[in-house]
């Protein structure tokens, strides 16, 4: 399992989507009955926000776990990065209901690219296996 090397790109898709409970994605001020107030986005935010990020995380884990299905894995690999797409969309979204002009995206909104990076990464890896079984299967 940890030979592997999708395995260590669905950790580290992992820890990054746990990494984004805790930072910043976006700064700024908040118009709220007429005072401004600052106001930060993160992946608890909002409920949509925390079970997406909550969904990329563990499906992440347990794609791990399934080594010996690589169907499954790079299923769950393909949905992680749906569901990351939703993320970012809805990060997009949570940002619109801001003041405009006000903020700044913090270095950390990069972890949701490095997600689907991973991600992506750890679905290659996944295929070249599955395409050297079928060598190794060809051969016998």
């Amino acid at each position: 399992m940890i030979q592997r090397i999708q395995t260590i790109w669905l950790i580290l898709a992992a820890l990054c989507a746990f990494l984004s409970f805790k930072l910043a994605f976006y700064t700024g001020t908040m118009l709220i009955n007429g005072v401004q107030s600052f106001a930060k986005i993160d992946a608890t935010t909002s409920i949509p926000l925390i079970a997406g990020t909550a969904a990329v995380g563990v499906l992440a884990i347990i794609a791990i776990f399934l080594y010996k299905t690589r169907k499954m894995q790079l299923r769950l690999c393909v949905v992680g990065l749906l569901i990351e797409a939703v993320v970012i969309f809805l990060y997009y979204t949570e940002i619109k209901k801001l003041t405009a002009g006000t903020g700044t995206y913090a270095l950390t909104a990069l972890l949701q690219a490095c997600i689907v990076l991973f991600f992506f990464l750890a679905a290659k890896g996944i295929n070249n296996d599955d395409k050297i079984i079928k060598e190794s299967n060809r051969l016998r």
